[in-house]
């Protein structure tokens, strides 16, 4: 099993270089007529060590969508950031990093819509799919989803359908597939030098919020496993992680 990150306080600050593992969760699955309800990002240096992470769940500001997937319930969100909340540390973290994902393309669509929405276009950004890698360098896995390769790594039990958890297991599951030995060391060269010269928009705070009052953010985690053969997984926690301070 490799070794977890270690969370970096919210507001600590990106290196700007390296990799910026992503994952969404969403009332559907359109970009366009969904919303993004949990964010997480899981911040990697050019060599794979973690460097920090970044969670919360997201007020959609409508139904939260399909509980039975992401165990998300619609008084979870009560209190959540919206995502103009939080835009402003998401670009800081997302600059001068490879955006990495499992179907990153989805992720991307997600993040780069919400962006739209409150009028900031994403620059183009190198991306970078476990799937894919999952493809070329993970063949024992019975299919490409994310579940499947994890199994096929031998990563372990992890909670799935948590943006924090996916996130995670992801970096992992990058690490995995970077050192295996069909995969060339220097891959990454090129996409990182990219990812390093593109101009980044920068965003003020958000000042939804009363004057002076912080933005909450709001966690789900579970711990991690492997557990025995017919244990039952521990139970995913909210907590509240911390806040983001806000302008007047």
């Amino acid at each position: 099993m490799l070794p977890r990150p270690t969370p970096a306080p919210p507001e600590a600050p990106s290196a700007g270089r390296g990799f910026a593992v992503v994952d969404v969760e969403a009332t559907g699955r359109s970009p366009w007529r969904h919303r993004m309800v949990e964010v997480a990002v899981v911040l990697l240096d050019e060599r794979l060590c973690p460097e920090g992470e970044f969670a919360t769940l997201l007020d959609p500001l409508g139904p939260v969508g399909p509980t039975h997937v992401h165990r998300i319930r619609q008084a979870d969100v009560e209190g959540a950031p919206r995502f103009r909340e939080i835009a402003p540390r998401l670009l800081e973290l997302l600059a001068g990093r490879v955006l990495v994902g499992h179907h990153v393309t989805c992720d991307h669509g997600f993040l780069e819509r919400e962006f739209a929405r409150i009028g900031v276009p994403l620059p183009p950004v190198p991306l970078l799919c476990t799937m894919e890698l999952a493809r070329a360098h993970l063949p024992q896995a019975r299919s490409h989803g994310l579940a499947a390769c994890v199994e096929a790594a031998g990563l372990g039990w992890y909670p799935a359908h948590t943006a924090l958890g996916d996130a995670r297991v992801t970096a992992e599951l990058l690490r995995h597939c970077v050192g295996a030995p069909s995969c060339p060391p220097d891959d990454w060269a090129g996409p990182l030098r990219e990812a390093a010269g593109v101009p980044w928009p920068r965003l003020g705070r958000a000042r939804s919020r009363p004057s002076g009052a912080a933005v909450p953010l709001l966690r789900r985690e579970a711990p991690y496993g492997p557990w025995l053969p017919g244990a039952q997984a521990p139970a995913v926690v909210l907590t509240q992680c911390g806040a983001m301070g806000s302008t007047a």
